[in-house]
């Protein structure tokens, strides 16, 4: 996966001045064409030459580009300068982008959860020919991000006459094995057509052509421009050296000589007709490389060869037939802050949806009351109709009201881009839907030094009735094996009724002060009923019923180990659970509280445990997250579990060590310094303090320290000796989720520990 990162735009743009050109016919000089090749993340180097060349203002009559190339190139021919491009990539979440999740911040508690466990996740509809098929990544968040950049040109136009700089981008077809020039079309649509690549990217059908990177036909389309009546070419590429066969060891090498090669294609010949070629050197990165230092480097490295070029481009002046005096016609961005401007809401229009379906959009986005929408609820919208009605691809896009189309040049000059929108008396909103899903495919895989290799399968069928209904079913692999079937219903007033069914097949070690005491495996079987399950954006209040049944195996232990007589037995329960979290990051949150709370009433006959009142569990987890600076927050936790009654099942017992709550049993609470599951008295309460430093973008570095006190008794707590621990952790937050390692060490254990986790945790 990180290996196919490729391309995209950011998501946020900042003011600024665009050099635009003025057209030949109002300056007696040639026709400048700027080239911009494909190379995936490597193309950033595009932007710190486009820099170069506004600096020295050289006007820019043609752009051409492939791949990434028609990204910087397109978005450049409608009024993005150079500086504009810089602030955009810099800040935009390739993680996202570049993968076809969610943007699930105002969506509920358990859709975040699934984001945040799953490495991989898909939509499918069977049934009917798929057209988004043929890649891994379909490219939904592309398509987004593309239209909200380029509205206001969004619809088919001519690329030579409707658009500030005349453009041309080139794809490939690969039903006939043929190069594709865009002149024309839906902009959004001709660059994500560049940039497909084969099996990272599905591909973009148009009538019966099938379209991916055009940097197989024609990676360097110089000779384009020159067919758009360019007299002088300028161009940028970023290919480096092909590799030795020392250098090709894995698959990923192999593709990118595969691609590297192809990308050859017309190069030389495209190369001869360039008046001022410049090579970038790109030594040391992909065309996945979009790390916030390799594109701080790859632009700086764009600039430094236009530097070098510098004689050579104030040269060109004299080709050109200007002189030292000449500035280009100033332009200003597109739309500035297109995040947070909102503009006034005229008209709605819902298409291919149900009544229900916009009945329930209305209600829960207040669509009859609101007056304006900007870009952030133009995106909360297209989730909530992918994610709560299940709708396979589903769009949200503004389409201004009382705007001339096409705008056209006025005397040569295209009039201020800026004044485009000024224009506009309002949006109409437009909601568009697609097939619904059938089936929504996700796989996780993790490793630890504990339980060591698992993975975890999960399939949502969402049923077709009048009243949304999902169908979640969990499949996991390893030494904790799981099974779940679970029935959600969503009707629109967000309560979310839910019936499951579970088993699990437990393996699990339980250690004695450091040492592996003895090892139960058991079956467990568990029906839960939740009539009340609100589940909010940042709150899940749940309450039910819940059935247990236990068949325990066998227990290995040694002769030291605590002796416990394990029967078949089975338990009802009532139980109500509130969970809260306004934190920034799963994992690694820098602001933020969470809160999860917990009140069980545990019998085996609705009333009694062993004909006495049943066990009472009441467990509490609250952190908060206060940052120091824009590195650095301190993460006080407070937290335990009291279990109170004349009768506790061992397997409902107090347990302890690891990182996380609920790891390899439900009551399972961490603990600094402890790094396997050890068992503690009935009443236990605990404290623990985190300091979080980030280095760079995704390194983090954790020190915790923790107390706790236990006891038979409430009264009592305080009696006990108090356990002590910490822990110090590296963590690398990657696409495949959180890796990394800990060193902890406890006065109960009175050893050190050493943990190993990589991926997300299940």
């Amino acid at each position: 996966m990180k290996k196919i990162r490729l391309l995209i735009i950011a998501a946020i743009l900042t003011c600024g001045t665009v050099s635009a050109k003025t057209d030949s016919t109002s300056v007696n000089r040639k026709r400048v064409a700027v080239v911009l090749s494909g190379g995936g993340a490597k193309g950033m180097a595009h932007i710190g030459v486009l820099k170069v060349l506004e600096k020295a203002h050289i006007p820019v009559d043609i752009v051409t580009g492939t791949s990434m190339g028609s990204i910087i190139g397109g978005l450049y021919a409608i009024g993005y300068n150079a500086n504009a491009l810089d602030s955009m990539v810099r800040v935009q979440d390739w993680s996202y982008v570049i993968t076809d999740k969610e943007d699930l911040s105002r969506q509920s508690l358990s859709d975040r959860n699934k984001q945040n466990t799953y490495l991989f996740s898909t939509g499918l509809t069977f049934g009917k020919h798929d057209l988004n098929a043929g890649g891994i990544i379909k490219g939904k968040n592309l398509a987004e991000l593309f239209g909200q950049l380029c509205v206001g040109f969004t619809d088919s136009l001519d690329f030579t006459r409707d658009l500030p700089i005349p453009f041309a981008c080139v794809a490939t077809d690969i039903i006939g094995n043929t190069e594709v020039d865009f002149h024309s079309g839906k902009l959004p649509q001709a660059m994500r057509a560049s940039m497909a690549i084969p099996a990272a990217f599905s591909p973009v059908r148009i009538g019966d052509k099938v379209l991916v990177d055009g940097g197989l036909k024609n990676n360097y389309p110089a000779d384009i421009a020159r067919e758009m009546g360019a007299e002088v070419i300028i161009g940028v590429t970023v290919q480096g050296a092909p590799k030795s066969a020392e250098e090709i060891g894995g698959t990923m090498s192999i593709l990118s000589q595969i691609i590297d090669v192809n990308c050859k294609n017309k190069l030389d010949e495209n190369l001869d007709i360039t008046d001022l070629h410049m090579q970038v050197d790109t030594k040391g990165y992909g065309s996945a490389s979009f790390s916030q230092a390799a594109i701080d480097t790859l632009i700086r490295r764009g600039e430094e060869e236009a530097m070098r070029h510098w004689d050579d481009i104030i040269a060109l002046k004299k080709l050109i037939g200007i002189d030292e005096d000449f500035r280009p016609e100033i332009l200003h961005p597109l739309r500035p802050n297109f995040m947070t401007e909102k503009y006034r809401i005229l008209e709605k229009k819902y298409e291919n949806m149900t009544p229900q379906d916009e009945r329930f959009l209305k209600q829960k986005f207040h669509l009859d009351r609101i007056e304006k929408i900007d870009a952030k609820l133009e995106q909360q919208l297209t989730t909530s109709m992918r994610v709560d009605l299940f709708y396979q691809t589903a769009e949200c896009h503004l389409v201004p009201i009382n705007l001339p189309k096409p705008v056209t040049r006025i005397n040569g000059i295209f009039p201020q881009v800026d004044s485009l929108w000024k224009k506009a008396d309002g949006v109409r909103v437009v909601l568009s839907a697609g097939d619904r899903k059938s089936v929504q495919l996700r796989a996780g895989v993790r490793f630890d030094t504990e339980e060591y290799a698992a993975v975890q399968l999960g399939i949502d069928i969402p049923l077709k009735t009048a009243i949304p209904i999902n169908t979640d079913i969990t499949l996991r692999l390893g030494k904790r094996m799981m099974a779940c079937g679970e029935i959600t219903v969503h009707p629109r007033n967000f309560t979310r009724p839910t019936l499951s069914y579970t088993f699990r097949r437990n393996d699990v070690d339980v250690y004695m002060d450091g040492d592996l005491g003895y090892n139960i495996r058991y079956n467990q079987f568990q029906a839960e009923f939740l009539p009340i399950n609100f589940d909010l954006r940042h709150f899940n209040l749940q309450m039910g019923l819940r059935w247990d049944y236990m068949h325990y195996r066998n227990k290995l232990g040694s002769e030291t180990a605590m002796q416990v007589t394990l029967e078949n037995e089975h338990f009802y329960s009532y139980r109500a659970r509130l969970n809260y979290n306004s934190e920034n990051d799963w994992y690694f949150p820098s602001r933020g509280a969470r809160l999860k709370a917990e009140y069980a009433y545990l019998t085996d006959n609705f009333a009694q445990l062993d004909d006495k009142p049943g066990m009472s569990e009441v467990s509490a987890n609250w952190r908060k997250s206060f940052p120091i600076g824009e590195r650095f927050a301190l993460q006080p936790m407070f937290y335990g579990r009291l279990l109170f009654g004349s009768t506790i099942p061992p397997v409902f017992g107090n347990t302890i060590g690891g990182d996380w709550l609920g790891h390899y049993v439900e009551q399972q609470m961490p603990f600094a310094g402890i790094g396997n599951m050890e068992y503690v008295n009935h009443q236990f309460v605990a404290a623990q303090l985190q300091a979080q430093h980030r280095i760079g973008s995704n390194s983090y570095v954790l020190l915790r320290v923790a107390g706790a006190q236990q006891s038979d008794r409430l009264k009592k707590l305080l009696d006990y000796r108090t356990l002590l621990g910490g822990q110090i952790a590296y963590y690398y937050n990657t696409i495949v989720g959180p890796v990394g390692a800990a060193i902890g060490y406890s006065n109960r254990t009175k050893k050190p520990y050493f943990f190993l986790n990589l991926g997300y945790v299940f």
